[in-house]
């Protein structure tokens, strides 16, 4: 197969190191790919944000198979550019993309079908948003979400109402997002325990994939900024069999269902962010795609063909494949540049990648890397590598990328030192 992989990150990087793995697979080609994705791969000199110029290109080179990575393509309509013109592709339509484009659509579509989630209101102008905040609806702390596409910066936990106004006035009155901020959905902060659900689906059948748990938070101990992820880890024995039981049957049946009874068979992979409270599984997002950096554990786990399922799902035949997880552990450390993710420096030297790759079932992943005149890998970007190890136990899975992390240097980096630490296992 020639594979065609739409994005430039940590999460891109993975998908192309396990579709080079396949033996189906002779060639990739990639769009504005990083220093780590432009070493397994062709560059097709057309940009990731460019749907027409991706369609053309995917028609002319008669690629047998797309894999978008990143969201704001699948939001724009990408999946239909490609469909058509007959090519296959992993992603779902723009119309199932919603999911994750607008929080009030998705917010209203789980109301509209029971589906378990976070009591909310939605609002469009500053005046509503601060009566909102006073009128007790919510205790503190309440969250304060953008209503589009943020790269992970539009979510606010606002702890008292000082910090809920100040969040009503840079999202929906400075517009420091943008667009994105033009709505906002003031809702109930939910206590309990964060994970990712994911599974592959076709529109009609899905299969889970191992669960994994992010780390949102710029610091250790969970504190400082909501990031686009600061590192994850994949463990059995995250859910028992009761809960996944329950998220299946409240949360990603329904979803599914309901997303085909008004006409949008959900195709690619859809990401369920959960808490588990006391009450159960409520959902708290949608993703329509991999996240970031889960990818990168969760992959890491994948002992059988990626390429395989991902044109199962892309054929809509996820019947077919049967994929084998490993019981292994795995563990992601995001090395992120200085003041990340707020302004920070690019240009910066980065050294000591091979010798970490040197240790045992250690993977770097590039996120926002480029390649320097003298063919030097430098930081292009916030978020810049995820270190991913493998081992028989979450334990050490979590050493060994450490120590992988140590092998690293470039100026000002920063990582937490607490992922794969905390953390709430079930028993086998």
């Amino acid at each position: 197969m020639k594979v065609f992989v739409i994005g430039s990150g940590g999460r891109e990087h993975a998908l192309v190191w396990s579709l080079a793995r396949s033996p189906l697979v002779k060639q990739i080609y990639s769009a504005t790919g990083n220093a780590g994705i432009l070493k397994q791969t062709a560059p097709s000199g057309v940009s990731a944000s460019d749907i027409n110029s991706i369609a053309e290109f995917a028609a002319r080179e008669e690629i047998d198979l797309v894999v978008v990575g990143p969201e704001q393509p699948l939001v724009d309509g990408l999946v239909d550019a490609l469909a058509a013109k007959g090519v296959a592709v992993f992603g779902p339509s723009q119309a199932a993309a919603r999911l994750e484009g607008s929080k009030v659509f998705a917010k209203e579509f789980m109301a509209r079908h029971n589906i378990p989630t976070a009591r909310y209101r939605v609002v469009e102008n500053a005046e509503d948003a601060l009566k909102v905040g006073a009128s007790g609806y919510f205790s503190f702390p309440v969250v304060v979400k953008a209503e589009g596409l943020a790269a992970g910066k539009g979510v606010v936990i606002a702890e008292d109402e000082a910090q809920a106004r100040q969040a009503i006035e840079e999202l929906l009155v400075e517009r420091k997002l943008g667009e994105a901020g033009a709505r906002l959905v003031i809702e109930e902060c939910l206590a309990g325990r964060e994970l990712s659900y994911l599974v592959f689906s076709d529109g009609k059948d899905f299969m889970p994939m191992p669960v994994a748990q992010d780390h949102k938070r710029a610091f250790a101990g969970d504190r400082g900024p909501n990031t686009g992820g600061m590192g994850a880890f994949s463990t059995p024995g995250l859910l028992d069999a009761e809960l996944e039981r329950r998220i299946v049957s409240e949360v990603v049946e329904p979803t599914l269902a309901a997303a085909r009874a008004e006409g949008f068979p959900f195709r690619g992979v859809l990401y369920c962010g959960l808490m588990i409270t006391d009450e159960g599984p409520k959902t708290l997002e949608y993703n329509v795609r991999f996240g970031d950096p889960e990818t990168q554990a969760i992959l890491r786990r994948l002992d059988s063909d990626f390429a395989e399922i991902a044109l199962a799902v892309a054929q809509g035949a996820v019947s077919r494949v049967k994929p084998r997880w490993s019981s292994d552990a795995t563990t992601c450390v995001v090395m992120a540049s200085a003041g990340y993710p707020g302004s920070y420096a690019t240009g910066k030297t980065i050294t000591g990648i091979d010798e970490a790759e040197g240790l045992d079932d250690v993977v770097v992943f590039h996120a926002g890397t480029k390649l320097n005149a003298d063919r030097r890998v430098e930081t292009a970007g916030g978020r810049v590598l995820g270190v991913t190890a493998r081992a028989a136990t979450l334990e050490e899975a979590t050493a060994n990328a450490y120590e992988a992390v140590s092998r690293i240097r470039f100026e000002g980096m920063q990582f937490r030192r607490d992922i794969g630490t905390r953390v709430n296992v079930f028993p086998k």
